[in-house]
């Protein structure tokens, strides 16, 4: 099995510095929904693992969550592909939790929810955070330059394996033609 795992905000769609808090907010980066329906469409299980620290803020609820994921799911779903599992971090820096990345939590619960190695597997973020934790599960960390990620990349100490790309449709790209 091929299992890929993205983040959400900065990959997949626009982020935002307050966050976004509703259905209306989230708004796709463009190639990333065609990318998701790629990966399904070439045989990866598709997993999205994010931070969602706006949950424990109070930002938004868990209602106004699963709408936004709602979203994005139906726009893959249109396009011919799918997101095969969500997993998130509600909780906020100060509450010290394993899942939230850079910890690994969410990486490992990934890995029991599909019974598969993380060893090589893709991982795309736009921070460093989120590299770290692929690192850190031997998943191949990723770097798109959405998002954060031009930052990111400015600010280096990023894992020596980190592989580098425009977008999640570049990325996309490099998998399927790799796989």
């Amino acid at each position: 099995m091929k299992l890929a795992i993205l983040d959400r905000d900065g990959v997949i769609n626009y982020d935002s510095d307050q966050f976004i808090k509703s259905p209306a907010e989230w708004r796709p980066i463009p190639g990333s929904i065609e990318a998701i329906a790629r990966l399904s469409q070439n045989g990866y299980r598709v997993a999205v693992a994010t931070n969602q620290s706006g949950i424990g803020r109070g930002l938004f609820d868990m209602g106004t969550f699963n709408a936004i994921n709602d979203k994005m799911m139906e726009m893959v779903f249109r396009q011919g592909g799918r997101i095969d599992a969500l997993f998130f971090c509600p909780h906020t820096a100060d509450e010290n939790c394993t899942c939230r990345k850079p910890r690994t939590g969410m990486l490992e619960e990934i890995a029991a929810r599909f019974h598969a190695d993380l060893k090589g597997a893709p991982s795309v973020g736009d921070s460093l955070r989120d590299l770290q934790a692929a690192d850190a599960v031997g998943a191949q960390p990723i770097l798109v330059l959405t998002g954060k990620g031009k930052r990111t990349q400015e600010a280096g100490g990023m894992p020596k394996k980190t592989i580098v790309f425009e977008d999640l449709a570049e990325a996309t790209r490099h998998l399927v033609s790799h796989a």
